[in-house]
């Protein structure tokens, strides 16, 4: 073991989508084999590569703002990921599309 045993990525995918952000997950999930990679991202395609998944939320309360962490069960996660990837209105092609993500990731 090098180093570095725990690595953070925040916003990694900025810029990036569609197929060369699929790479970058793939390249995520194949580091976090060896060392412990924790990953801030909002494309879909890098966030079903990884093997848990988080959601992260605030909510603002009285002028006050707290953070939540929760960790996703499976259907959660796909649900999650078909949110990402069609909006507010999550569409049954949408929940097709996170399956197919799912299963092509490993």
């Amino acid at each position: 073991m090098d180093a570095v045993p725990t690595m953070v990525f925040d916003e990694v995918d900025s810029g990036i989508g569609g197929a060369v952000a699929d790479i970058v997950g793939q390249k995520l999930r194949a580091l976090g084999e060896k060392r412990q990679v924790l990953c801030v991202t909002h494309l879909p395609q890098v966030a079903a590569q990884g093997h848990a998944h988080y959601r992260v939320s605030k909510a603002a309360s009285d002028g006050v703002t707290q953070s939540a962490v929760q960790l996703l069960t499976p259907k959660q996660r796909q649900e999650e990921l078909a949110r990402m990837l069609g909006g507010v209105e999550v569409s049954s092609e949408a929940r097709a599309a996170a399956k197919r993500l799912l299963r092509d990731a490993g």
